[in-house]
């Protein structure tokens, strides 16, 4: 080792022997949340992951509780920031939020943000009604569907928007804002298919048992984890908080529960 070199080495151990030191002493980002005295989650609504009573703004959905209980695992207050689909990602980049809830996990958004593990496992499925002669009764894939003269109504923003946008290529995609606005498009036969996640159609479904029918493409149009969505900029160790506290709710089956208290109150809602 030459006389220039030694110096440099010994001083690359002093400076990692100090950050080592001031990392070990700082604070991570839930400290920080702790300081602040309260845990903003980033919600866009989606039942029955996340819900929002419009006459109220009361958050409800197994998403939403899932915040509530972070929050009180991180001993602060939960505070609900209302968002879109589209903004989500965005939001959380920006700061104006510590977490989004239920965000599909994608190669795309984990270069923008970090995520949990899973809460649960996403599918997506073409809700439809089993009279309409433009779907086929043997149809088994989106390109039994995607043909010209069949409209497909998605939530702009969403995984399923990005998903059947890749997948089609000669039916229509229309893009509405709201899950509400979507399932009015089929009802009102302004659509022949909704796309959605497979769980959220078998809500439709229940609601409209004499029509709805469901297909889950084979092969799947996409098989993805919903997770929290986490700042970028966050440690191993802050990612390990929020995945320790997941681990054990889905272990135990709490989560499932949240899950079915979920759907009973979208299918209570609706009757």
């Amino acid at each position: 080792m030459s006389k220039i070199i030694r110096p440099l080495a010994a001083a690359a151990v002093v400076a990692g022997a100090i950050a080592g030191t001031a990392q070990a002493e700082g604070t991570g980002y839930w400290q920080g949340v702790q300081a602040a005295g309260v845990l903003r989650c980033g919600a866009a609504v989606a039942p029955p992951y996340v819900m929002r009573d419009p006459a109220t703004g009361e958050y409800s959905g197994f998403f939403a509780e899932l915040c509530r209980e972070l929050a009180t695992t991180l001993e602060v207050k939960p505070e609900f920031v209302d968002t879109t689909w589209d903004n989500i990602v965005a939001g959380l980049q920006a700061g104006k939020w510590d977490v989004s809830l239920a965000l599909n996990r994608t190669p795309a958004r984990a270069m923008a943000i970090n995520f949990s593990v899973p809460a649960m496992e996403y599918q997506i499925s073409l809700a439809y009604n089993k009279e309409n002669p433009k779907v086929p009764a043997n149809a088994v894939s989106v390109a039994d569907v995607d043909v010209e003269g069949v409209t497909m109504v998605v939530m702009s923003g969403t995984a399923q928007d990005k998903a059947i946008s890749a997948a089609v290529k000669n039916a229509t995609i229309l893009r509405l804002p709201t899950a509400d606005e979507t399932r009015l498009a089929l009802i009102s036969k302004r659509a022949d298919i909704l796309v959605d996640a497979n769980d959220t159609n078998q809500l439709f479904l229940q609601s409209n048992p004499d029509w709805a029918v469901a297909l889950e493409p084979t092969p799947a149009l996409a098989k993805q984890g919903v997770a929290f969505g986490l700042p970028a900029g966050l440690s191993a160790q802050d990612v390990e908080v929020v995945n320790i506290f997941l681990e054990e709710r889905v272990a135990t089956g709490h989560v499932e529960d949240l899950i079915r208290q979920s759907v009973d109150q979208v299918l209570a809602a609706g009757q």
